[in-house]
């Protein structure tokens, strides 16, 4: 491989884990997720070690979680016990198993988070017109909260929906 396309290639893993450190994931993660989407072949996790730079404990957690997400996809390969990975392609689908695991923890205790505190504010005597501005506040906050849950909800159950118009047209699974 030419010298440019390893630049390339690293400053592409570099962004990757910048951006999965964005969204709250690790930098590990993201550096991984790079490395196998610009692979052209099936990646074992020793591969990984070696591309990404950090240990092979790490690079196996992180592997299932990115496959817990959807992300990437285990393929074996007959004759080796190894493991082997590819990344997925679609978008879309990415953006679902992300929303769906993330609405599943996060969304849920943010609710809890803002209804448990609104709770706390009903059983305040004193300083009435502070209760009364952060129940207002935690109101909104668990309005716009319910809100964003739908809209994830709605956002998933139109994906799902996509997928199996298409799979009911054709008679098969999207790839």
């Amino acid at each position: 491989m030419s010298a440019e396309l390893l630049r390339a290639r690293e400053h592409f893993i570099q962004g990757m884990s910048r951006i999965s450190h964005f969204w709250g994931f690790s930098k590990a993660m993201g550096a991984i997720y790079g490395a196998i989407y610009l692979s052209e072949n099936p990646v074992s996790l020793d591969e990984l070690v070696g591309q990404v730079g950090v240990s092979k404990g790490a690079v196996s957690t992180n592997v299932r979680t990115l496959e817990r997400l959807g992300m990437v996809h285990k393929q074996i390969q007959l004759g080796d016990r190894k493991d082997y990975y590819i990344a997925e392609t679609d978008f879309w689908k990415i953006v679902r198993g992300v929303l769906r695991e993330r609405e599943q923890s996060e969304f849920d205790q943010a609710l809890r988070t803002v209804g448990e505190s609104m709770v706390l504010v009903e059983g305040v005597d004193e300083d009435v017109a502070t209760a009364v501005f952060y129940r207002e506040r935690m109101q909104a906050m668990q309005s716009f909260f319910n809100n964003l849950d739908n809209l994830v909800g709605m956002l998933i159950a139109l994906e799902d929906l996509r997928s199996k118009s298409v799979q009911g047209l054709f008679g098969k699974k999207e790839t």
